[in-house]
């Protein structure tokens, strides 16, 4: 069984309001990764996301790739093991 991470990423800029999390969620589709993404009150925007570091590392790739990039001014990495309590990729609020 391969070793599953959790990555959970603050973003930081013009993140809320500009389609942020629904695009996060379609670009999550393509990977093999489950968590969420939420807005916070202070203008951030939350993402925890497990799966193994080489999808979780293509996926974060993406999200900077993708029209989403030009809205990140900056963001906030942590890394820890995976738990395994997610199923699928949803946005909560």
């Amino acid at each position: 069984m391969m070793n599953r991470f959790r990555m959970h990423i603050w973003y930081f800029g013009r993140v809320q309001g500009v389609g942020f999390r629904y695009q996060t969620r379609n670009l999550a589709t393509g990977f093999e990764v489950a968590g969420t993404v939420r807005n916070l009150l202070d203008g951030r925007v939350e993402l925890i996301a497990e799966g193994s570091r080489d999808e979780l590392e293509a996926f974060r790739i993406a999200i900077r790739e993708s029209g989403l990039g030009p809205m990140i001014r900056d963001e906030q990495v942590n890394w820890s093991a995976g738990s395994g309590g997610f199923r699928g990729f949803e946005i909560v609020q």
